[in-house]
């Protein structure tokens, strides 16, 4: 997507034309907004995006890691609200703004209920995520240059990730007619890792949607960005096309077959590009945790690299001029890319094979007991020596609060990565838990959890069984 800077002429042509365009330009000038493929400040300033994402829906008292994130040297913070529709609602938002101010952070607040819509069945509408900016209008007005509003979390699945388009052009041009002048942010579908690319190649249909055009794209970058090359196409064909992109979410390669974090942040930083890392600390699976329990003394590796690594934070960061009144030329660049929990990566296929993908499902209810579920496995994505796997739980006649779902593999498969689930091994028998969010599922509702494998000798379905609590 891109911004037209549009030129006026010396002749006064067509006075409704001439009050479009007048209106378009003093809107975007109320604070933050997109220029070209980039983000400036009411002043024009470029802003480039270095952060974190802090899951503060899960963890309201910790407000100390604003100052913390700021203190090591990022200049955004990328908040974790909640809706209401699975958590929250997040009433909280003014003293949300009032930390980043106060800390000197710009702020993107994002509401996770979302999260894989069409193929979690808890997930929120983006029309619902619509509903809750709009009840918090009161605070945000007003508030446009120290604030992007990121719509919905990842807020399409794997399933019909083609209903992204309408649902999102339908929730800019919802947002735009209740008066928001903010910049917007989206992010993309497939849990928000495009790996069908489907906000790549509407993404100016998405721009167009949106009077002020006034809106970045995020893409999140997690197990289908695992070599540089494909990081790179992918940026190549927005910086080609001048569209505004930021890397919303990304993790780190802390295994073979995760996101390339080095190329990732190379490019970054050679484009001008923003990036907001996955995440401060809280993770179920603590391998994402940048800090140890919140504690900025005790970064993980993880930390380390992200604040203080090349092409880090604290190396190209530079402070939003809305708090320092001081313009300066952009970051020198060198010359060269969830859920609560990420226990590995983010759902989505790792490599786009020519091998069209295979759907063969098998489930089984539960034995015994009032409560009962049934479990789906499913093969969303395959390609030679490996594939991605989804099991949907859904819950029989009453409502679960917890479960497990078990499966045996005939063929040699493994499993190598995982998330929205617990999942151990022993051999060829696999065991899968719930986590903390998606336990609770209500009578005939369903949920589900990804992993990517190895596909062994063959990668025949195997049945799997689910127990409800």
């Amino acid at each position: 997507m891109k911004r037209r800077l549009t030129i006026f002429g010396a002749a006064v042509l067509m006075v409704a034309a001439s009050f479009v365009v007048y209106a378009q330009e003093a809107s975007a000038a109320v604070g933050l907004h997109t220029s070209g493929r980039n983000i400036v400040e009411a002043n024009g300033q470029q802003f480039i995006m270095r952060g974190v994402n802090h899951p503060h829906v899960w963890y309201t008292g910790n407000t100390q890691a604003f100052a913390d994130v700021k203190a090591l040297g990022a200049n955004t913070v990328r908040v974790v609200l909640g809706s209401g529709k699975r958590w929250g609602p997040s009433n909280d938002v003014a003293n949300v703004i009032s930390l980043c101010k106060a800390n000197k952070l710009i702020c993107v607040l994002e509401v996770h209920d979302t999260t894989g819509y069409g193929e979690d069945g808890a997930a929120a509408t983006l029309d619902e995520a619509v509903n809750y900016w709009i009840s918090q209008k009161s605070v945000l007005v007003g508030q446009e240059s120290y604030i992007s509003i990121n719509i919905g979390n990842e807020p399409i699945g794997n399933n019909n990730p083609s209903q992204w388009t309408a649902a999102t052009v339908a929730a800019i041009q919802k947002m735009r007619s209740n008066g928001f002048q903010h910049l917007l942010m989206v992010d993309a579908p497939n849990w928000g890792q495009d790996w069908q690319n489907v906000m790549r190649d509407n993404a100016q249909q998405v721009y167009d949607a949106d009077t002020l055009k006034n809106t970045v794209l995020s893409i999140h970058m997690y197990a289908v960005y695992a070599n540089a090359q494909t990081i790179i196409d992918y940026l190549d064909r927005f910086q080609n096309n001048n569209w505004p992109l930021v890397i919303g979410e990304f993790g780190w390669q802390f295994q073979s077959g995760e996101v390339d974090h080095e190329t990732l942040l190379a490019q970054a930083d050679a484009r001008g590009l923003g990036y907001i890392g996955w995440s401060w600390s809280g993770n179920t699976d603590p391998v994402l945790d940048m800090a140890t329990n919140f504690n900025p003394n005790q970064l993980t590796t993880w930390g380390q690299r992200i604040f203080n690594g090349a092409h880090g934070i604290k190396a190209t960061a530079k402070e939003a001029s809305i708090y320092s009144g001081v313009t300066s030329p952009s970051p020198s660049r060198s010359s060269v890319s969830a859920s609560p929990s990420r226990s590995a990566s983010t759902s989505a296929s790792p490599s786009r094979s020519s091998a069209s993908p295979s759907r063969s499902v098998s489930s089984s209810a539960s034995q015994g007991g009032s409560k009962s579920c049934t479990a789906a496995y499913s093969i969303v994505g395959q390609w030679p020596g490996g594939f991605q796997g989804q099991v949907t739980v859904t819950a029989g006649g009453q409502a679960i609060s917890g479960w497990t779902v078990k499966w045996t593999y005939a063929n040699g498969q493994t499993v190598s990565s995982f998330w929205s689930a617990n999942i151990t091994s022993s051999g060829a028998n696999v065991t899968a838990t719930n986590v903390g969010y998606n336990g609770t599922v209500g009578a005939g509702q369903s949920t589900s959890f990804g992993f990517l494998g190895a596909s062994g000798s063959t990668n025949s379905v195997p049945t799997a069984t689910c127990t409800a609590v």
